[in-house]
């Protein structure tokens, strides 16, 4: 059995947040991206996280700056899962602490003696977080997943198209870490709420899939109002907010780069008409009939496409800087790094106390 920080100097927490938790003891039994991710946003909140690793480690370590990234604030221990006393001594921690997670297969913690049932006789205000690829129960339960695999099975990566309906497969593991780090804190900080008004503790099933399937809130609703003018469901770049509005759409500047136009309210796509120097196109909009699919919509799309093509992006990025319109350059993570919106930002938190608040 042996301990460890998992400090990271050069990753601070950030100012003003990072005290919101303290005292929360949480005991994360996860491996790899997404319940290290969830429990580190917990630890950049003041939480005590105690990372329980086998005797190999966390896979992750072997990436560095990714375990890093993911397990700083954290203490670590590795125990033998396979060892009696090992788990006597998980059980002992248990027994005092607000929280645990675990993303082992459904079954696994029962055979480990960490079932509800046991760890509840102790400590029944302990929540318990299980994160799972495909649920604790059904068809699916057993399965192996990863990030791509949960895309695939939720419907979310069919909507990651190209406007020539290939597919993109994206380098943000949305499944890991909406379907799966997002939702597991959300029903960490539920869940602690709810026992500390009631003392009673509960087991929360955290799906990745379903955690996915549960964000396809736009394509569900605007499938259902342009299916009857289209025919059919929209595809790849034929819905609202995947390329079929004129307004909303990535264009080719003459670098190969791309600008993101991102004007779907009128207002906005007034400014960039402006910026764009074509205040004819100012009336050929959504909101003034010109929906997706519709003569005009197609029409305009090849109109601005021309006329972004025309310049590089550097030209749009400078001519856009100060409208209030919505349009943006599509950076490249490195200029993302030293671009100012981010001056300063160590990327560890999303969050920061509003001064003066």
């Amino acid at each position: 059995m042996t301990s460890a920080r998992a400090d990271a100097p050069n990753l601070p927490v950030g100012t003003g947040l990072n005290g919101l938790l303290s005292g929360l003891r949480v005991i994360d039994l996860t491996r790899n991206l997404p319940g290290p991710f969830s429990t580190r946003m917990l630890a950049d909140l003041g939480a005590d996280i105690l990372k329980v690793e086998p005797p190999e480690g966390d896979p992750a370590r072997a990436l560095g700056s990714l375990f890093d990234n993911l397990n700083h604030g954290k203490t670590c221990q590795r125990i033998d899962f396979r060892q009696s006393d090992d788990l006597a001594q998980l059980r002992d921690w248990l027994a005092t602490a607000d929280v645990m997670v675990d993303s082992f297969r459904p079954g696994i913690l029962s055979s480990m003696g960490l079932d509800p049932a046991t760890l509840h006789a102790r400590n029944p205000r302990l929540v318990m977080v299980s994160i799972t690829g495909y649920g604790q129960t059904g068809p699916w339960a057993n399965k192996a997943g990863h990030d791509l695999n949960f895309m695939a099975l939720s419907g979310a990566l069919d909507q990651m198209r190209a406007p020539d309906g290939s597919l993109a497969q994206s380098n943000v593991q949305w499944g890991d870490l909406a379907g799966g780090s997002a939702m597991a804190t959300i029903a960490i900080l539920a869940a602690v709420f709810a026992a500390q008004r009631t003392g009673q503790g509960r087991h929360i099933d955290v799906s990745m899939t379903h955690g996915l399937h549960a964000h396809l809130i736009m394509p569900r609703s605007t499938a259902a109002l342009l299916a009857p003018m289209l025919g059919h469901r929209p595809g790849a770049d034929e819905d609202m907010l995947n390329g079929g509005l004129p307004c909303y759409r990535l264009y080719r500047t003459a670098d190969d780069r791309h600008l993101a136009v991102g004007a779907l309210e009128h207002k906005f796509w007034r400014a960039a008409c402006e910026v764009f120097g074509r205040p004819d196109w100012i009336n050929r909009h959504w909101q003034r009939g010109a929906l997706p699919g519709t003569p005009d919509a197609l029409a305009l799309r090849n109109e601005v496409a021309a006329l972004v093509a025309s310049q590089p992006l550097a030209v749009w990025a400078e001519r856009f800087a100060e409208a209030d319109a919505c349009v943006t350059p599509v950076l490249t993570l490195a200029e993302a790094e030293t671009h100012p919106l981010f001056a300063g930002d160590t990327g560890v938190q999303p969050w920061q106390a509003v001064p003066g608040a």
